[in-house]
């Protein structure tokens, strides 16, 4: 597996990913919320929570994982090493959280669901949100949201401040982080066939029937996905899919979107040159970090869509 030794995060960052997180922190409210969650949110207690009710796992816990977790870590070149810990749970599902004490937890529905190689993808994927800074982000999303629906009106004086605008927003972005980290398992696994494989097989593989699952197949289910955009009416579903139309909101992209994405990216010269060891380099290498900044332009775009998408929202209120 190769080794990107020096890599900063930015020599992968999917743009949109970029531009997101950038149209976010330019949205009125984004900095009080920023002030509010380190005011009232610790990560001690949930590593506390991890610590009793899951495996945390190590040289003699689950100890091919941790070989392969280790190997990751090392091959994005990430340090201090993320806590890893294993949850029962039958979902086929992994999430990374902290910034002073970052940490992944794997569930044991993908250890039953996915051979080593594939576990392997999941890993450095979740350690791709680690890299990127993703998890700070992550966690004051999910805290602004509990805030705003769950606490009424105690809400640490966010209330006024939690637009739906901002939720639209926060979302908006973990979609588009998604495919930063979908970008970091490719580095590390270097086979697209096998990062591919693990979305499908999280998006409904089965142990039992693993043998009747075809990724050529997937593929093909993700060119006629991108096909059913020739129809406009499409996109308006997909859009409101996306954004609550069903009772939720979705925090990640769906996977057949991600394979094209990550398609298109390992055939290009921007992942080629990164392989062949042409990367922007993190100021610990000794070189200069150069962060890539967004457009104006880019981040007016972006806060048009979201201030449209309130309004057709609102307009699908006032309908009912």
């Amino acid at each position: 597996m190769p080794t990107y030794t020096g890599i900063s995060s930015e020599a992968f960052r999917h743009p949109l990913d970029r531009q997101a997180e950038q149209a976010l922190r330019n949205l009125p409210g984004f900095d009080l919320i920023a002030r509010k969650f380190v005011e009232f949110v610790y990560e001690r207690p949930q590593l506390v929570y991890l610590m009793g009710n899951t495996i945390q796992v190590g040289p003699r816990q689950y100890s091919t994982i941790y070989q392969m977790f280790r190997e990751c870590v090392r091959d994005l070149d990430i340090y201090p090493e993320p806590t890893l810990f294993v949850s029962q749970n039958p979902q086929a599902n992994s999430y990374a959280l902290g910034q002073e004490n970052p940490y992944i937890v794997i569930n044991t529905g993908i250890l039953d669901l996915l051979n080593e190689a594939e576990i392997r993808a999941v890993l450095a994927h979740e350690l791709g949100h680690i890299k990127c800074g993703h998890t700070i982000l992550i966690q004051m999303a999910m805290w602004a949201m509990s805030a705003a629906s769950a606490l009424g009106e105690l809400t640490f004086g966010i209330g006024n401040f939690v637009s739906q605008a901002l939720i639209y927003a926060f979302f908006e972005w973990r979609r588009k982080a998604e495919l930063t980290a979908d970008r970091a398992a490719l580095l590390v696994v270097d086979d697209l066939n096998t990062v591919l494989s693990s979305m499908m097989k999280i998006s409904g593989g089965s142990s039992k029937y693993a043998n009747e699952c075809s990724l050529q197949e997937f593929i093909k289910q993700s060119e006629n996905y991108q096909a059913l955009d020739e129809d406009g009416l499409n996109q308006v579903y997909k859009f409101l899919m996306y954004n609550g139309a069903q009772g939720m909101m979705l925090s990640h992209p769906f996977a057949v979107e991600r394979v094209q994405y990550l398609q298109q990216w390992a055939v290009s010269s921007e992942y080629q040159q990164i392989r062949q060891g042409n990367y922007q380099r993190s100021p610990a290498s000794g070189s200069v970090d150069v962060k890539a900044s967004t457009t104006a332009a880019e981040a007016e775009r972006l806060r048009r869509q979201i201030e449209e998408l309130q309004q057709e929202i609102n307009k699908m209120k006032r309908s009912e």
